[in-house]
């Protein structure tokens, strides 16, 4: 897992976002292997990015979005729960 000491850059609602996404691996995914964690400056998007394809990411302390990232099209693809983002890859959970 790549970790790159990115809390000294976060505002207040991005601090939020980074404990909403904890709290989302936590719930929903706990176990599965960390890739990365960042934050993107210019998303503003506090992410923890999942082995198996899946980001959990939330921005300026809104909802977790769980992101599936198509590499053949660049396309993004935004889910409201693990579940769905899992379903999207099938990946069984």
């Amino acid at each position: 897992m790549e970790t790159v000491n990115f809390l000294n850059k976060l505002g207040s609602s991005d601090f939020e976002s980074w404990v909403l996404v904890q709290k989302a691996y936590r719930d929903e995914c706990f176990g599965e292997d960390i890739m990365e964690t960042g934050f993107n400056q210019n998303s503003g998007y506090v992410y923890i990015a999942l082995e198996n394809g899946i980001q959990i990411a939330s921005c300026f302390g809104q909802s977790v979005d769980y992101i599936v990232y198509d590499f053949d099209n660049g396309n993004e693809s935004f889910f409201d729960t693990y579940e769905e983002a899992a379903n999207c890859l099938d990946i069984r959970i």
